[in-house]
């Protein structure tokens, strides 16, 4: 690509983190469906151990199992997660109830090291600092990443969470 004067830039892929999570119907095939979705969308490295969790905030529902995925990507943050809604749409994702049940859920969780606030997305995704189903499978992959807003270590972030152990469970690899 060049640049205005004719430079030619560089294009470097940016590592994001994905997390995923199902509770409807196949969950494990659901999660191995999004991961090949992605695949020719984005380079995927590294996936982490599966986690059987239970549901946060609408606790009335199935349990979850969740992932999180190393992927390095030329998109955009906002092309990024428009790729990762058309999958979850592509898995018989439907609107529905905040934290209801859902087929796959596919969220941005960090972009490279950056902070960015806009009305349609949020890095570092909201709440990840409070969520085991998210802070687990992130620490198996990548202990010692910094998380940008906190400045803390993920595994340092998961090491203060208060963990009932009946709430998540390791169980298995994609």
């Amino acid at each position: 690509m060049r640049d205005s004067a004719g430079i030619l830039e560089e294009l470097i892929p940016v590592r994001a983190y994905l997390g995923l999570g199902s509770n409807m119907g196949d969950r494990h095939r659901n999660l191995q469906n999004a991961l090949s979705l992605l695949s020719p969308q984005v380079k995927l490295t590294v996936v982490s151990p599966v986690y059987d969790t239970a549901p946060v905030g609408n606790t009335n529902q199935s349990r979850f199992l969740n992932l999180v995925c190393e992927v390095y990507t030329l998109m955009t943050p906002i092309e990024l997660l428009v790729t990762v809604k058309e999958i979850e749409k592509a898995l018989g994702r439907e609107p529905g109830p905040v934290n209801g049940p859902r087929p796959i859920d596919i969220d941005v969780l960090l972009y490279g090291d950056e902070i960015i606030n806009i009305a349609r997305l949020v890095i570092p995704h909201p709440g990840m600092t409070e969520r085991a189903f998210v802070l687990a499978p992130l620490a198996d992959i990548a202990p010692d990443l910094v998380h940008p807003a906190s400045g803390k270590r993920i595994k340092e972030l998961l090491k203060a969470l208060k963990i009932d152990t009946n709430d998540i469970v390791k169980c298995e690899n994609i």
